[in-house]
């Protein structure tokens, strides 16, 4: 065949591309490493079904830019530097159209590394830590409200009620540093006086001689940055030491049902941080709490709804920009202003989150009841906490 036959060949082939339906190009895949197993397990496959759930409605309404839309999807273990192997493999091996944020500030923060060099746009739903977003990056984005400010409801009511004393105390990651620093410069502001803080190791089990010292310490308030497994560890430990403060809060885990399911009368008037509530008033909240129970035989936290609104706000800046290319893609991240089920959405130039809210709920009577804010609480918190065997 001679090279103008080859260069006619090429230019129909061109042509016929051009011209077949978007479905013939194939799908869009988008790839993604979560903490399928490891220390972040719970949370991590919540976060899944969120994404899952997201293309589900998005390939129901045609799709992406007339494609079908579908994961790839890679478990890392709950550790950073099976996340970087893993979206290595994405980028380079599995050639995926685009990618998601895996789960936690820690993961997240690994795999920035990769997609930056990729110059990947990655929208992080779950990465909180704010000296993430601080480091020159281009192309990563978060959804929620940063890690220093989860504890914030906890001090803030504990102030008003007259609370003098706290102990902070956190897992020593990257997310639960910044939470507990966050807690300190919050108690701090407040006129609360911080007279025991501690860090302990991922994946920390006895907490005993930690918490002998928080019991001789006797502070009103006790602040945690944890996860689902230590949060509960931690709670267990303190009924069996009779460790009694005012007040009793923690960041990560305490919003799960498995929570309750697992302490039972023991989640009793315990404080969580969340990003999200089902009860919350934002568009299709309820829709999209529905649909979730009903695929997945569980109620969503806000975990599933950070993936669910980190999904639809990619696919978003993929609509408007009316392309898959990363800058083009960036470029409408950067300038969207919109509220998805999660609530608010905008960044600023280094994708940082300006706009969400967080609430502070409370166990009470089985159920999570919001409690801070004023203008988002269901109901007075039940003030102060009893003495455990008075639960």
């Amino acid at each position: 065949m001679t090279f103008k036959a080859l260069g006619s060949l090429g230019l129909a082939v061109a042509v016929a591309m051009l011209s077949m339906p978007a479905d013939a190009q194939g799908p869009i895949r988008i790839g993604a490493s979560l903490s399928l197993t490891g220390t972040y397990a719970k949370l991590g496959k919540n976060q899944h079904e969120g994404y899952q759930l997201c293309i589900k409605d998005l390939n129901a309404k045609g799709g992406l830019l007339g494609r079908k839309a579908e994961l790839v999807m890679y478990d890392d273990q709950s550790l950073p530097a099976t996340a970087v192997r893993l979206y290595e493999k994405l980028i380079t091996e599995d050639k995926v159209d685009a990618v998601m944020g895996p789960y936690s500030s820690p993961v997240s923060e690994a795999a920035a590394n990769v997609t930056e060099k990729y110059k990947k746009v990655m929208v992080a739903p779950l990465a909180a830590t704010t000296s993430i977003f601080k480091k020159g990056r281009k192309y990563i984005f978060v959804v929620i409200s940063p890690a220093e400010s989860y504890l914030e409801g906890l001090i803030d009511m504990a102030a008003k009620r007259g609370l003098k004393t706290v102990a902070i105390i956190n897992e020593d990651t990257l997310f639960s540093k910044a939470a507990a620093a966050g807690a300190v410069e919050l108690a701090k502001k407040k006129g609360l006086q911080v007279v025991y803080q501690e860090a302990y190791p991922k994946g920390n089990t006895d907490f005993s001689a930690l918490l002998t010292k928080i019991k001789a310490a006797n502070p009103d308030v006790v602040a945690a940055g944890t996860y689902f497994d230590d949060a509960v560890a931690l709670t267990r430990q303190m009924k069996e030491l009779n460790v009694n403060p005012k007040m009793y809060g923690v960041t990560v885990g305490g919003d799960l049902p498995e929570f309750y399911d697992v302490l039972k009368q023991n989640a009793e008037f315990i404080y969580g941080a969340t990003q999200w509530e089902h009860t919350l008033p934002y568009p299709g909240n309820q829709e999209f709490f529905d649909a979730y129970k009903k695929d997945f035989n569980h109620e969503p936290s806000y975990h599933s709804a950070a993936g669910y609104a980190g999904c639809v706000l990619y696919a978003e800046a993929v609509k408007r920009a009316n392309s898959l290319d990363a800058d083009r893609v960036r470029e409408q991240l950067l300038k969207l202003e919109t509220k998805t089920i999660f609530g608010e959405y905008k960044v600023d130039q280094d994708g940082f989150q300006t706009a969400h809210k967080m609430v502070t709920f409370q166990w009470q009577g089985e159920k999570k009841v919001t409690v801070w804010p004023d203008d988002l609480a269901q109901a007075k918190l039940r003030f102060p906490t009893p003495p455990w065997n008075q639960r």
